[in-house]
């Protein structure tokens, strides 16, 4: 008995040791090396004021995540590693079925994975911002509960972009002046928990979805500090702005995430991650809940490591929870995994954009989707120019986000519009807007009128849709495929749906996808092609310094 005491106090020791010593690297961080050092990077964008959050308690955070692993140890976790690491969801889905697994270890070994990366600063993406002080208690649960019957979603950890309602965690669009926006769920973490998935913790993104200051680095909050590409980090950019949702889902920190876009903002840090993200027309997913810029324009969207993953999340959320006219045509539950064909690519008639070919690697894409069957056909765009895009999104955030805030915000929240929140920002500058508020302030000086923007709408919806039905229908073209978020805006405009998958890495190790667009609610389609070229090629490789 004595030996087992002698055990135990050493063994408590030593915890408390390595969390002593944790703290204390935490304590003597020094930043000032690495904004000194990222002064010459040639990316201006890259060129940091600050890494480091100045207002979140980081220190809270692992706390709370070792209170929920208190019984997890570093020997489990390797033992776990070839079960989950990289692997996808029906994989995993699978091992517990055969009992190798359980939704309550799962959730530990993300959480033990978060804290052994997030809280050493030599690996470190500064991606989270909170967790669910619940999220082990809730997938053990699950393991209580499971059926046959369940949607695949059931048990898996997710992870929100922190502009998503949901009422574990406060909301606060990486803002200070929203860290005590505690609101109920958004429809879509409804509809998400309401098949058996679990919300892991919210993560950091662009500042207010990077609609809030000019030319500022991607991935910035104020909350959240400086989220960086594990891919290089301080080397290559995150993009954004769902800029953690792309980083943790790259560094296997949760099964599936969710991200938002506006334009660009899931094309961009799925490229810039490797991942695999869809943008879906605008009306399959509910933005109830949701911190707009754009009621015209936002939809949140699946970001995962995996096309399958991506169509088990999208099929988990897709059932609109309150009727939208826009979906009123669409079938409310779409098992979209349960459609994935890699033989569908046979005989799809695939647009090529010339110039694009010079890129070695759409090149290469494009020789593997020929090869797979599909027939490619060369085409330029017509130049189409939204030279009033920042007026349309100024208009716009004008009016929803007062709509938000009245009646989606907290109670603890008495913002009420974004005037609110510069003048809020002016009274400590160096913490709550260090690079400015340059297109706050923009929002706030707008006049158009609401005739004008209804005409602009108008044009841009006529411009975006042409951009790409003119080509479709010349070339009787089922989709076109670009680069990264090079088409987004056009995408955005149209209301399209875009699905962007690995395509490899550049020279200097930097990822790029090959991105799919097509036209309103064929993201089933969408799917299926990049299914058949995902699992032809392969692409997508963990980045190196988080293989363990």
């Amino acid at each position: 008995m004595r030996y087992l005491l002698i055990l135990s106090f050493l063994a408590i020791l030593s915890c408390k040791n390595k969390q002593q010593s944790v703290r204390q690297s935490i304590a003597a961080y020094d930043q000032s090396g690495d904004i000194a050092a990222s002064a010459d990077h040639k990316n201006p964008r890259m060129q940091y004021k600050l890494i480091q959050s100045k207002v979140l308690d980081k220190e809270s955070i692992w706390q709370n995540i070792r209170r929920q692993i208190e019984d997890f140890t570093e020997k489990e976790y390797q033992s776990l590693m070839p079960l989950i690491l990289e692997q996808d969801i029906l994989s995993m889905q699978d091992e517990i079925d055969k009992g190798n697994l359980t939704y309550r270890k799962l959730t530990q070994w993300y959480l033990y994975r978060i804290l052994k990366y997030e809280s050493d600063y030599n690996t470190s993406l500064q991606s989270i911002i909170s967790i669910n002080p619940h999220a082990v208690a809730q997938a053990a649960e699950k393991d209580k509960r499971k059926t046959k019957n369940d949607h695949p979603i059931y048990g898996m950890p997710v992870l929100l972009k922190d502009n998503v309602n949901t009422e574990d965690m406060p909301t606060t669009a990486g803002a200070i002046v929203l860290t005590e926006n505690q609101t109920g769920d958004a429809d879509i973490v409804h509809r998400l928990k309401e098949k058996g998935g679990i919300v892991l913790g919210k993560v950091n993104l662009s500042e207010w979805a990077y609609y809030f200051c000019a030319g500022c680095p991607l991935g910035y909050s104020a909350v959240g500090g400086q989220t960086l590409n594990p891919y290089g980090r301080k080397i290559y950019e995150t993009g954004g702005s769902s800029a953690g949702s792309g980083t943790t889902m790259a560094a296997n920190y949760a099964a599936a995430a969710v991200g938002t876009e506006t334009s660009g903002s899931i094309l961009s840090p799925s490229s810039q991650n490797s991942i695999v993200g869809l943008k879906p027309t605008i009306g399959l997913l509910s933005g109830t809940g949701i911190v707009p810029i754009s009621s015209t324009l936002d939809t949140p969207g699946p970001m995962t490591r995996s096309v399958s993953d991506n169509a088990i999340l999208l099929s988990a959320i897709s059932d609109v929870y309150k009727p939208n006219p826009l979906t009123k045509d669409i079938p409310r539950i779409r098992m979209y995994h349960d459609e994935l064909d890699t033989d569908f690519i046979k005989g799809q008639r695939l647009g090529v954009i010339k110039s694009y070919l010079e890129d070695s690697l759409y090149a290469l894409a494009i020789s593997d989707l020929k090869k797979l069957g599909a027939e490619m056909i060369e085409f330029e765009p017509d130049d189409i120019s939204f030279d009033q895009f920042l007026t349309f999104l100024n208009a716009d955030m004008q009016r929803d986000f007062p709509k938000y805030m009245a009646s989606q915000a907290g109670p603890a929240i008495k913002i009420r519009s974004v005037r609110d929140v510069v003048e809020f920002n002016l009274k400590d500058t160096l913490t709550r807007a260090p690079y400015g508020q340059a297109l706050f302030e923009g929002v706030v000086a707008e006049d158009i009128s609401d005739s004008n923007f209804e005409i602009l709408k108008s044009k841009y919806d006529s411009l975006g849709k042409s951009f790409f039905d003119t080509p479709m229908q010349n070339y009787k073209l089922d989709a076109i495929v670009s680069i990264n978020n090079y088409n987004a805006g056009h995408a955005a405009m149209a209301k399209y749906p875009c699905m962007t998958v690995p395509m490899g890495y550049q020279s200097n190790g930097e990822p790029k996808n090959v991105t799919f667009i097509a036209q309103s609610f064929e993201e089933g389609k969408l799917l299926k092609i990049a299914y058949a070229y995902e699992q032809a090629t392969h692409r997508r490789q963990i980045p190196s310094d988080y293989k363990n």
